[in-house]
């Protein structure tokens, strides 16, 4: 079972903050602004994920009377996040299948994360087998009895995300770093967190893996 992060792993997430950022300011102008990504990472640091929707509730609660906010909500529902997968992600995806199947685990909100997962075209690229958590390096159980298998590959951009996982399951996951998004290249996290069974520069190197050699690079990262 091939199990894939979204946010910065098969979509440039990065890229969609950035533009929400661009948009929040040209319509609420640069203090709201300011006061909307305060409450955002307030919330990320409460929750453990990114809730967009979440934040712009906040955000109304706090400027009621503010209608300019109609215009950022239509932004993030209608935002074209297909356009923002990474280059070959979709045929990453496709590459896995000829080993076992493919699955999405990531984290996010039930409304907004589910949307984008639908919106970039990944729910149907992995036949609808998606599974969203609030911290999934905590739901191992769940996971496994959602997408059973005697061996999985997990594929994310998040050292963190990687260890907890290979501390658990052991020789049973291959985890995939995928050097892609902002927490992939801060030194700080590469420094604290041991190196994944396999790295890789962006996700379509993985066109370059066979399936039996990701497995054999679990065992050597056990060991």
């Amino acid at each position: 079972m091939f199990l894939f992060d979204v946010d910065n792993t098969l979509l440039d997430n990065d890229r969609v903050t950035d533009d929400l950022r661009r948009h929040l300011a040209g319509e609420v102008g640069s203090d709201r602004a300011r006061s909307y990504w305060s409450i955002f990472e307030k919330l990320r640091a409460r929750l453990g994920y990114a809730d967009y929707l979440g934040a712009l509730q906040h955000y109304r609660g706090e400027h009621p009377h503010d209608l300019r906010l109609l215009t950022v909500s239509r932004f993030l529902i209608n935002y074209p996040f297909a356009n923002r997968l990474f280059p070959n992600s979709l045929d990453a995806i496709e590459h896995v299948k000829r080993w076992g199947h493919a699955a999405l685990l990531t984290d996010g909100d039930v409304v907004f994360q589910p949307r984008k997962v639908d919106r970039a075209g990944l729910f149907e690229a992995v036949s609808g087998r998606v599974l969203i958590y609030v911290h999934k390096e905590r739901e191992l159980l769940d996971v496994e009895h959602h997408c059973p298998a005697d061996h999985y590959v997990l594929v994310d951009d998040k050292l963190r995300i990687l260890t907890a996982v290979k501390k658990i399951w052991r020789t049973r996951v291959t985890t995939v770093f995928v050097r892609q998004g902002h927490y992939a290249l801060d030194p700080k996290i590469l420094a604290r967190y041991p190196a994944a069974d396999i790295s890789i520069g962006r996700i379509g190197e993985l066109l370059e893996w066979e399936g039996p050699a990701l497995r054999k690079a679990a065992a050597r990262g056990a060991g």
